[in-house]
């Protein structure tokens, strides 16, 4: 592939690249919101951004209502990292001030919208998403 090639392909390949984190985000928040319902994870939660150059680099998610000992437990830093570039891509502000939102409410919040807007380009997520965790992790 030549440069000026490259060029003429941008669209499409932006377009792509969008439609692959569409179906990423759906694919991830429904393993998550399955996890919450499976652990019967609920109440009010915060997640915050990291200060690059405080003590804490990485996002933190904390309960605002229940246990953070539980969230903790459910919860890698890893995928609240994830999450929190998820729900940026998705175009919530995670700030300074951070987003607070309802944890059993993760799912229903974002998953209908994401399959709204794959169907609306051709493509269907079908059934479950695919898990891409170890299955026996947050298992009460």
């Amino acid at each position: 592939m030549n440069f000026h090639q490259l060029l003429q392909q941008r669209t499409a390949l932006l377009r792509q690249a969008r439609l692959a984190n569409l179906a990423y985000a759906y694919e991830r928040l429904g393993v998550l919101g399955r996890r919450i319902d499976r652990n019967k994870l609920r109440g009010l939660v915060g997640l915050r951004p990291g200060d690059p150059n405080g003590e804490q680099p990485w996002p933190d998610f904390v309960a605002l209502e229940g246990s953070q000992a539980a969230l903790e437990e459910h919860f890698l830093d890893e995928e609240i990292v994830e999450l929190a570039d998820i729900l940026g891509f998705l175009g919530e502000d995670v700030s300074s001030e951070g987003l607070r939102f309802r944890l059993e409410e993760l799912a229903g919040r974002y998953l209908p919208q994401l399959r709204r807007e794959l169907e609306a380009d051709g493509i269907a997520p079908t059934g479950e998403a695919t898990p891409v965790e170890d299955p026996n992790r947050g298992c009460s």
